[in-house]
């Protein structure tokens, strides 16, 4: 009679067991394995994103058109109409019921997609440094990843995953970041793979109420790192494509210190740290309960996470909302305001004033052509590339190499990231990613001027 009863409880203890391990050694499988395609390391979700890539191929500025005109005009007919199906559903409404200020930036990026994809208007607005290359070239890129990271993204966050690394890295991650241990599976991801991959699990994390607006903000600005394999274009760009491994052991050290540095300055130290349901969040549950070895509790909590997945159907249709979340929520953002910050910084003298008051820092940091490097220190916030793409013409490797590192560690590129950032949920404002971007530069480059004199 005692075996009979027993046996739902290790039928049950069972399956949870797997329902853990299975997802979450795919999601470790697709997000964090690296993996050598053409010479190159990257991780299987962005294989699988360039594949759907190479199928879309001429035809992919034809699908982000239509998804950048679908999402405002939807969102326009769903604000004038407020149809029953979209009020009632908490997706829906979040998808197509915008802010009129989100509203007005959704029209622009479909004024901008439009005429870069029909080739009227403005040069500066449609042509190849601007609307024309967010278009042709970053959305389908980001459409790709969005769609695969999205719809897996499920496997790392959902099935216990998180809790067994959280619980192995909150000894880590708290002290040093202030940060929840979960937090350097999105770290791992956005390293080895993309870090758009990054903030949409930041983003996810925020909404599920696992981060406070403190630790999203955190790890959308400081760990959306920009991957090993962009950095081998970075550095390839400015013509050091020897000095690699220099080059990204740099990066890393000087990321290391802004991480630590920049979260305890404002803006990012004047975030609350409250969950988005507006509670306080309590970090007892991080404390190690009596007789449990990080091992043992961090299995038990993996465990209990995945017993509450009853149905695989509605974790299909999470990944599904996830996906188009972002596919029709970012990408408009993402071509208003990426079009507008490379506009600014192709056809203005903006960036180039703004970067006058670094040739003193520059000069006392002793990196030759100061004034040549001081253009550059800026424009990132732009986009990442055009530092590289202007040090091209520096003559001298040293200053060559200080900016290419510098371009890497900013991460807030408004082409990208940025606008990621403000497409999301994650709670940060432009003016605070200005900040930010100004902060991680000055804290990272006298960082990279020390390594670069050991260097050279």
């Amino acid at each position: 009679m005692q075996k009979t009863q027993d046996l739902p409880t290790t039928s049950s203890s069972t399956r949870n067991l797997l329902m853990f391990l299975i997802p979450s050694l795919l999601g470790v499988l697709l997000f964090m394995t690296p993996v050598m395609i053409n010479g190159g390391f990257t991780i299987p979700i962005a294989v699988l994103a360039k594949s759907m890539l190479g199928l879309l191929g001429q035809s992919a500025p034809i699908v982000v058109t239509s998804i950048i005109l679908i999402s405002a005009f939807g969102s326009l007919l769903a604000l004038a109409i407020k149809p029953t199906f979209v009020t009632k559903s908490k997706f829906l409404t979040g998808l197509f019921l915008p802010t009129p200020f989100w509203l007005v930036v959704r029209l622009l990026g479909a004024t901008f997609v439009t005429m870069a994809f029909f080739g009227f208007g403005p040069e500066h607005v449609i042509g190849g440094a601007t609307g024309g290359f967010v278009m042709g070239d970053l959305l389908p890129t980001l459409l790709s990843v969005f769609v695969f990271a999205g719809l897996f993204l499920p496997l790392l966050t959902n099935f216990g995953l998180l809790e067994l690394i959280g619980t192995f890295m909150t000894r880590i991650m708290r002290p040093l970041f202030g940060l929840p241990g979960r937090s350097a599976v999105d770290c791992a991801s956005s390293w080895l793979g993309d870090g758009s991959v990054a903030i949409l699990m930041s983003s996810k994390q925020y909404e599920q109420g696992y981060y406070t607006e403190r630790e999203a903000a955190v790890v959308g600005t400081t760990f959306s790192v920009v991957s090993i394999s962009f950095s081998l274009v970075v550095i390839a760009q400015v013509n050091l494509e020897h000095m690699f491994v220099p080059f990204y052991i740099t990066v890393c050290l000087a990321g290391f210190v802004a991480a630590i540095v920049v979260p305890r300055l404002p803006p990012l130290c004047w975030k609350k740290n409250t969950l988005i349901n507006g509670e306080e969040k309590v970090l007892e549950h991080e404390a190690l309960p009596e007789g449990e070895t990080l091992f043992s509790y961090g299995m038990k909590s993996a465990v209990e996470r995945a017993s509450h997945i009853r149905s695989l159907s509605d974790v299909l249709k999470e990944g599904l909302q996830n996906a188009a979340d972002m596919v029709l929520g970012v990408l408009p953002v993402v071509m208003a305001i990426g079009t507008s910050a490379l506009i600014i910084a192709e056809y203005t003298p903006i960036f180039t004033i703004l970067g006058m008051p670094f040739v003193p820092l520059l000069e006392l940091l002793q990196i030759p052509e100061a004034v040549a490097a001081s253009e550059t220190m800026l424009v990132g916030i732009a986009d990442m590339f055009l530092p590289a793409v202007l040090a091209a013409n520096i003559d001298n490797e040293m200053t060559r190499f200080v900016v290419a590192t510098l371009s890497v560690t900013q991460l807030i590129y408004m082409s990208e990231v940025g606008a990621l950032l403000l497409g999301s949920k994650i709670p940060v404002k432009a003016w605070e990613l200005v900040m930010i971007f100004i902060l991680r530069t000055l804290v990272t480059l006298p960082v990279i001027a020390g390594v670069a004199h050991m260097i050279f």
